[in-house]
């Protein structure tokens, strides 16, 4: 019996990991918006280049971290997409419209 592995503990743990990445990729969000608000260069941009600069620190400490990047639990490779897809977003609602 000691061969079986308990899938509800595994369950768990994936579960926890998930939420404290969840955790640190919004407390990320708040520092940067806060940071970005006090940008010399105007928020948008500010924004756009500090979510650019988390999705790279992101990818490099995935690959430091030797990440999967299709795990079952959420890792840095899942942030760095999400601080692409939020930078993507960003620079496209940075541009002035046409009057």
């Amino acid at each position: 019996m000691a061969l079986i592995p308990d899938l509800t503990q595994e369950l768990k743990s994936t579960q926890l990991k998930s939420i404290e990445v969840i955790a640190r990729f919004g407390l990320r969000v708040i520092v940067l918006v806060i940071f970005a608000a006090f940008g010399s260069i105007g928020f948008g941009r500010s924004l756009t280049a500090l979510l650019w600069m988390s999705a790279i620190l992101s990818a490099v400490l995935a690959t430091l971290q030797h990440e999967e990047p299709l795990d079952a639990a959420l890792n840095h490779w899942d942030e760095t997409l999400a601080y692409a897809a939020l930078c993507c977003l960003v620079s496209g609602f940075n541009h002035p419209a046409p009057i």
